[in-house]
This record gives structure tokens, C-alpha cells and sequence, in this order.
């Protein structure tokens, strides 16, 4: 479309329609093709590359599913639009399912159809500008695989760059899912020790006995079960980086020798009493208020101000909503391609959708999100009615096997036993592509299969 109107396709057997129509048409911006014959426009379409077609449902010839079916195999991103003069309901589900952007009813409602048409130019001009972003790899919207045109993400790329070459310890804090181990890796890569170990530990995640084991290693024998001796994640990280995230979970004993470690580079493994010499660079992240925290006497103050020599904060998805299209069309590329779905976009509707979302979950949901609407697609596009759905999902990481999770009851059956064929009967596969943990999809097949 660039430098070009964009062009809108007519088909429709009945003569005194299409003059409306390309009249319409005109005055909204477009170049408009015609045809009465719809196999001709349909042999037409690897030619013509209209960016929207209108189209009848009921002709002669063929029908209009059939066309709608036509142009979203030559054309996955070309809108559709149909119009009938005797609509049913199941008529319009179906068009939807095979991804019509509307279903009109004739008389035409012209005030109706200028918007759909206003979204489709506007979506073109979000793939163009998505697309040239893609080709110009000058424009500064992307940083060690993070992206965002907004100030806050702009400002945070700038800092990383700036602090990356000289800091030894860093917080980084931000709510979950906002990417705060991507911001931890993004300091290792851009400064000295790139060639060096990044080492994450999941300071939630480590029971509380053995977490001095975890950080400082320990000596055959020094506890029951030291069957060897072990070498802890600081010593593994010598010379690297060492990440802990969710360092506010750390237990309050650890702190103290965290401190130690952390200001002399210095570790005790547990059971031994020579002290080790470790070069470690540490990168802390949490979301929590660590001065919050540390004012309340439940984190260490001295700890605290030891670790926010140097303090990034990633700004939460609403507040850069500007980001959004632009992670929209990454991840939706990305997942396309990871769960071996034909996507290729997001309608306008969808977008919009997208846009207005509350994202509790910040960049790891609409993550998410998109995946399971990846699969839930009939079509080359994602549209409203996917994204929708997906949303209305649980949109956290899969729950871990024995967990709770209903996550799967909003997708239809028939989505299920298709992911299932598609990774060949493979069940830990088929769970994955749907974002759910193994025994959820067991639960669901034990009820699709018992008739509930």
C-alpha cells in the first residue's frame, strides 16, 4: 500500500450493487475493482492483491464461503467482508470461524461499513510501519531481544547501555512478567563479561534448608545426604554473572552472608571453614518494595543498599501500551511458528482488543495470550474472536503437573483433539502448545471422552 491507495474488491452478481459500492469505496480512499463474476475474480486474485474484498454470499456460480475461503489461502491478510440479503445466524458463525472480518446485511449500512473499512487502512498502516521497523535495522526500538518505541522502554535501553560496562551489582524491580531477567541478561551481554557464565538461581523456588548449599556450596559430609563435595552457584558463576531473581524471598539468615559475598567476594561452603576468593558480578531483581521491605525490618537494610548501587526499574504493559502492536505482531510471528500455526497477523479488531486489555500479567501474558490464540485460529489471522477467548483464559505460566488448572475449559473440543493430531498423539507436546500442564489436558480428554 505504500504510496499506493489501498485496493478494495467487489464481487457481487447483482448489477445495481457494485456502482454503489465502488462509489463508497472511492470517496473512502480506495482504488476499487468490480466483478459480477465471482470463479473470475477468484482466478483474479493472485493478480489483483486486494487489500479488502467485499463479496456476496449467495451467487450463481459460487458461493460466498467458498470465495471467503479462496482469498484467505491466496491472501491471508486480505480482509473480507460479506454481505447477504437473508443473513442466518449460522451463516455468520461460520463466516466468522473462517475469519470474515464482518457479516453486513443488505440494504447496506454505509455508516458501518466506512468504519470497518477506516479499521482495515489503519491496519495496513500498522503492518507497514511494523514491517519497516523490521527492515531498518537503524531504528533503535529493539534491545538484546526486548522491544518497545515508548519513552520508558527507550529510557530503559538507554540506561542499559550507559550502566551495562561498569556495574558490579544492580537491582532491577518491576512487576512479574515484565521481563526482568531479560533486562538481567541484557546487562551481561552488553558489558565485559558477555563471554562469561550468567548463572540464575530463583530465590523463590529453593527450599530454605538448602539454599546456603544452593548459593555457597557445601563439603562432603557436612550435612546428611553430602554424599560429594559441591560447588555453589557463586563459585559457578567466577568470572561471570550471577542472577537472583526474586531475591526478596531471599530467607533473612542468607542475607547476611549474601552481604559478605556480595561487598568481599567471599563464600564459605557449608561445612568447611576456609573462606573461597569469587569474582561474581550479582544482578538482583524482585517485585516487590525492597525499601518497603527493608524499612519493616524484613529485609536487611545494609543488604538492600548494597544491591541498589545501581537500581533499573521495567515499567508495567499499561504503562507503555504504545509497545504493544509492535510486541503483538513479535510474539504473534513467534508462536505462529513454535506451535506450527499458518498466522500471520492480527486484524484490526483483535488489536484493538489487545490494546484496551489490563494485562495484570504485563508482557508475559499478552505472551500468552497470543500463543493460545495461535492455536485457537481457524484462519491466516488472528481476529477478535480468538483473542477474546484467549483472554478469558487463565494467563499465568502453565500451572506445574498436580496443580489446579482449568485453563483449557474455554477452548472447544474440536481445538483440543486438533492440537492433539498435530503433534501426533504426543501429549506433553499437545500440552504445551495449549499452555496448560499435562494432567489438565488428561482431565479434559477423560471428559471428552466420557461424553461430560
Amino acid at each position: 500500500m505504500t504510496g499506493m491507495p489501498p485496493l478494495l474488491l467487489v464481487i457481487d452478481d447483482e448489477p445495481e450493487i457494485l456502482p454503489i459500492v465502488e462509489r463508497f469505496g472511492h470517496q473512502m480512499g480506495f482504488e476499487v475493482e468490480t466483478r459480477s463474476n465471482a470463479m473470475n475474480a477468484v482466478s483474479e486474485l493472485s493478480r489483483l492483491k486486494p487489500d479488502v474484498a467485499i463479496v456476496d454470499l449467495q451467487m450463481p456460480d459460487i458461493g460466498g464461503l467458498d470465495v471467503l475461503r479462496a482469498i484467505r489461502t491466496a491472501d491471508p491478510e486480505c480482509q473480507v467482508i460479506l454481505m447477504t440479503g437473508r443473513p442466518t445466524i449460522d451463516t455468520a458463525i461460520e463466516a466468522v470461524k473462517l475469519g470474515a472480518l464482518d457479516y453486513l446485511q443488505k440494504p447496506l449500512d454505509f455508516d458501518r461499513l466506512g468504519h470497518l473499512l477506516t479499521s482495515v487502512v489503519d491496519g495496513i498502516r500498522r503492518r507497514e510501519r511494523l514491517l519497516a521497523i523490521e527492515a531498518d535495522v537503524a531504528v533503535d526500538f529493539e534491545c538484546e531481544g526486548m522491544i518497545g518505541p515508548s519513552a520508558g522502554m527507550q529510557q530503559l535501553f538507554d540506561s542499559l547501555r550507559r550502566f551495562a560496562p561498569h556495574v558490579r551489582t544492580v537491582l532491577v524491580t518491576g512487576e512479574t512478567g515484565t521481563g526482568k531477567e531479560l533486562v538481567a541478561k541484557a546487562l551481561h551481554n552488553l558489558g565485559p563479561r558477555r563471554t562469561k557464565r550468567f548463572v540464575t538461581v530463583n530465590c523463590s523456588a529453593v527450599v530454605e534448608s538448602l539454599f546456603e548449599s544452593e548459593l555457597f556450596g557445601h563439603v562432603r559430609g557436612a550435612f546428611t545426604g553430602a554424599v560429594d563435595t559441591t560447588v555453589g552457584v557463586f563459585e559457578h558463576a567466577d568470572g561471570g554473572t550471577l542472577f537472583l531473581d526474586e531475591a526478596g524471598e531471599l530467607p533473612p539468615a542468607l542475607q547476611a552472608k549474601l552481604l559478605r559475598a556480595v561487598d568481599n567476594g567471599e563464600v564459605q561452603r557449608v561445612g568447611s571453614l576456609e573462606t573461597r576468593r569469587v569474582d561474581v558480578h550479582v544482578i538482583a531483581a524482585t517485585n516487590r518494595d525492597l525499601r518497603a521491605e527493608a524499612a519493616a525490618g524484613r529485609f536487611r537494610t545494609d543488604l538492600f543498599y548494597r544491591l541498589s548501587v545501581i537500581e533499573i526499574h521495567v515499567p508495567a504493559l499499561r504503562e507503555r501500551r504504545e509497545d504493544i502492536p509492535y510486541l503483538s505482531a513479535h510474539f504473534t510471528k513467534e508462536c505462529a511458528q513454535r506451535v506450527k500455526r499458518p498466522v500471520t497477523g492480527i486484524s484490526p479488531a483483535a488489536e484493538r482488543l489487545l490494546q484496551h486489555g489490563a494485562w495484570p500479567g504485563n508482557v508475559r501474558e499478552l505472551r500468552n495470550v497470543l500463543e493460545r490464540a495461535c492455536i485457537l485460529s481457524e484462519a491466516g489471522i488472528i481476529t477478535e474472536r480468538e483473542v477474546s477467548t484467549a483472554l478469558s483464559a487463565p494467563s499465568a505460566a502453565p500451572a506445574p503437573d498436580g496443580a489446579p488448572d482449568d485453563r483449557l475449559s474455554t477452548l472447544e473440543q474440536h481445538q483440543v483433539e486438533r492440537v492433539l493430531e498435530e503433534s501426533g498423539g504426543n501429549k506433553s507436546e499437545a500440552a504445551r502448545r495449549l499452555g496448560i500442564s499435562r494432567r489438565a489436558l488428561y482431565r479434559r480428554i477423560d471428559e471428552m471422552t466420557s461424553g461430560h
